[in-house]
């Protein structure tokens, strides 16, 4: 546990974190801030798509239930 001091900044205030903590805390330029009474929680920013690449490149096309088949429009509606 580390304890600090609330800094003035402008009409705010603020709290300096040692680089060594932001490291291990994994926080970097944005972070998610959660308030409740007498706590503050301070987590890194959640991308919403992080992860998609992986989860991309990992898909397997020959794993779909059904092959592909033409429908009646297909057949009958469609012409180039």
């Amino acid at each position: 546990m580390v304890r600090a001091k609330l800094v003035k900044i402008g009409n705010s205030r603020g709290v300096r974190l040692a680089k060594p903590m932001l490291e291990v805390a994994g926080l970097a330029d944005e972070v998610e801030i959660e308030v409740a009474p007498g706590v503050l929680t301070i987590r890194p920013l959640a991308h919403p798509r992080a992860g998609w690449a992986e989860a991309v490149a990992l898909f397997q096309p020959e794993g779909l239930i059904d092959e592909m088949t033409a429908t009646r429009f297909d057949d009958e509606e469609w012409s180039w």
